[in-house]
C-alpha cells in the first residue's frame, strides 16, 4: 500500500512540476523578446465600417452601462454598427430593446436582435449576427465590460498587415479591490494577460482571443470556419483554427478594457467550470490538428502546454489526498532517498511565484502590495480543485452541458452589493460537501505534521486547508445570502 501511495504522489507531483516549471520558460522568453513591439499604423484614420457585437443573456443590471459605453466610443457614426445580440428570457429584453430605440433616435446604427432559443449559446448568437454584419472588422464585448472611448482607434491601428486577423486588449479590473475574492482573481488574470499572452505573442506562439475586449477581421472568422458551439470555449477554439490557417494575432498589454470581476463565489465557480471544461474540450478537438500541421515544433509544444494546462487540477486534488498518508509513511523510518529527492519539486513553487511576481511588476506600481496575496491565490487555486477537476473529467468524457454564463451585478466598489439580486445560485451543490470533507481531512494533515514535527510539509498542508475551507465556507455563506 505504501508503494502505491508513493508512486501516485510522485506521478502527481511530476505532472504539477512540469506545468509549474513552465513558468521559468515563460520568464525566459519574456526577457528574450522584451524589445519586440507591435507597430500600429502611423497617423491612423477611420475609414472602414466596424461592427460591435454585444452578446447578452439576462443582464438587467449591466446592459444599460454596456450600451452607453459602446455608444460613447470615438468613431464616426456612419461607420459604426452595433448589434445587441440578446438571448435573454427576463426583463433584460424590455430594458435592452428600449435603450436600443433611444440610441437609434440619437443617430446610431444599432439593432436589437432577440433569439427565443439559445441555439449554440454565445457562439450561435455571434454567428447569426456575423451573417448580417456590415463591418470589415468585428469587435466583441461581454456585458461586464466598459470599453474605453478610444478602443477602436487603438486596436484598428494595428491591422496594418493583411494577415492580422485579431487584436486583443488586456483586461483591467473595475472591482479588483472589492474583496479578497476579487483581489486574488485579479492576480490570477494578470498572470495570464501580462505574462502568458504577452510573451506568447512576442515569441511567435499562438495566443487566444479572450472572448471579449478584442477586434476580429471579419474575413478571418469566416476563413477559419466561423464560430463553433461544440465546446464551451468558442473563443479558444476559433483562435486556434484561425492561427492554424496562417492568421496573425496581436496582443496589446499596454491598452486595457475595464471589466467587472465575479464578486460572488458561486458565480466564480461556474465561470471556472466553464473555462476549464471548455479548454479540455478544445484541446481534444484542436491538438490533433496542431500536431498534423506544418507549424514549427516549438509552436506545437507551446500550444500543447497552453491547451492542456487545466489537467493539473485532478493532480492537485490527488496530492491533497495523498499528503496525509505520506506523513505517516515518512515517519515509518523508510524511503529516506525518496523523500530527499522529492524536495526538488519545490522549484515548481518558486517558478510559479516568480511568474506572478513579474506579472505584477510589469504593470502595477503597487506590485509589492499585490504580490503578498500570492499565498491566498495559491490556496484558492487548491480550493477550486474539486470544482475544476469535475470540469476536467466531464470534458474528457465528452459530457455536454449548458453554457452557464457568469452573472454580473454591477458591483464596482464597497458601496455596491450583489446580495438580494437576481441570478444568484442559492443551491449548495455536492462539490461543497466534498470541499468541506477535504478541509477537515487537510486539518488532520496539519495536526499530523505538527505531531511528527514535519515542519517542511506544514506550509503546503496549511495552503490546502485554507483553500478548501475558504471555498467551502464562502460557497455556503454566499448561497445563503439572500438579503
Amino acid at each position: 500500500m505504501d508503494e502505491i501511495v508513493l508512486i501516485g504522489y510522485f506521478l502527481s507531483l511530476s505532472i504539477l512540476f512540469i506545468f509549474g516549471m513552465h513558468g521559468f520558460i515563460m520568464l525566459y522568453y519574456r526577457k528574450k523578446y522584451k524589445a519586440v513591439q507591435h507597430k500600429p499604423i502611423p497617423d491612423f484614420q477611420c475609414k472602414d465600417v466596424v461592427t460591435i457585437q454585444l452578446p447578452l443573456y439576462n443582464e438587467l443590471y449591466v446592459v444599460e452601462r454596456l450600451i452607453d459605453a459602446v455608444c460613447a466610443i470615438d468613431y464616426p457614426k456612419d461607420k459604426l454598427e452595433i448589434q445587441v445580440l440578446d438571448d435573454s428570457t427576463d426583463e433584460t429584453v424590455e430594458i435592452a430593446a428600449k435603450i436600443v430605440e433611444e440610441k437609434k433616435k440619437l443617430g446610431f446604427d444599432i439593432s436589437y436582435i432577440h433569439r427565443e432559443n439559445r441555439k449554440g449559446y454565445k457562439a450561435g448568437a455571434l454567428k447569426e449576427g456575423l451573417a448580417i454584419a456590415k463591418g470589415k472588422y468585428v469587435a466583441i464585448f461581454d456585458a461586464d465590460f466598459i470599453p474605453r472611448k478610444n478602443f477602436l482607434k487603438k486596436t484598428l491601428s494595428f491591422f496594418s498587415e493583411e494577415n492580422v486577423g485579431m487584436v486583443q486588449t488586456r483586461w483591467e479590473h473595475l472591482n479588483s479591490n472589492y474583496s479578497i475574492l476579487t483581489k486574488t482573481q485579479a492576480l490570477a488574470l494578470d498572470g495570464h494577460f501580462v505574462i502568458e499572452q504577452t510573451v506568447r505573442n512576442k515569441a511567435g506562439f499562438f495566443i487566444n482571443f479572450n472572448g471579449t475586449g478584442g477586434v476580429w477581421r471579419k474575413e478571418c472568422i469566416e476563413d477559419a470556419g466561423n464560430w463553433h458551439s461544440d465546446t464551451l470555449t468558442e473563443d479558444l477554439d476559433l483562435s486556434y483554427r484561425a492561427q492554424l490557417n496562417g492568421w496573425k494575432f496581436i496582443f496589446l498589454k499596454d491598452f486595457t478594457s475595464p471589466a467587472e470581476l465575479p464578486s460572488e463565489i458561486n458565480a466564480l465557480k461556474a465561470q471556472q467550470f466553464r473555462w476549464t471544461k471548455g479548454a479540455i474540450e478544445t484541446a481534444k478537438k484542436i491538438l490533433p490538428l496542431v500536431w498534423k500541421s506544418k507549424i514549427p515544433l516549438r509552436v506545437k509544444l507551446q500550444s500543447t502546454f497552453h491547451l492542456s494546462n487545466n489537467l493539473v487540477f485532478p493532480f492537485i486534488l490527488l496530492v491533497a489526498i495523498l499528503n496525509v498518508p505520506l506523513i505517516f509513511i515518512k515517519n515509518s523510518g523508510s524511503h529516506e532517498v525518496y523523500f530527499a529527492f522529492m524536495s526538488v519539486f519545490v522549484l515548481a513553487f518558486i517558478s510559479t511565484f516568480l511568474f506572478y511576481l513579474y506579472s505584477q511588476k510589469d504593470v502595477r506600481s503597487d506590485w509589492r502590495k499585490k504580490i503578498v496575496l500570492f499565498p491566498l491565490f495559491m490556496a484558492g487555486s487548491m480550493g477550486l480543485a474539486v470544482n475544476n477537476s469535475r470540469a476536467v473529467f466531464e470534458g474528457l468524457m465528452n459530457r455536454k452541458s449548458e453554457f452557464v454564463r457568469t452573472p454580473k451585478f454591477k458591483v464596482v466598489d464597497e458601496k455596491d452589493s450583489w446580495t438580494g439580486k437576481k441570478y444568484l445560485n442559492n443551491k449548495i451543490g455536492f462539490s461543497v460537501f466534498i470541499e468541506s470533507i477535504m478541509a477537515v481531512y487537510c486539518l488532520i494533515g496539519i495536526v499530523s505534521s505538527i505531531y511528527f514535527l514535519e515542519l517542511a510539509a506544514l506550509p503546503f498542508q496549511l495552503l490546502f486547508f485554507t483553500g478548501f475551507s475558504f471555498v467551502a465556507i464562502t460557497s455556503i455563506k454566499h448561497a445563503l445570502s439572500k438579503n
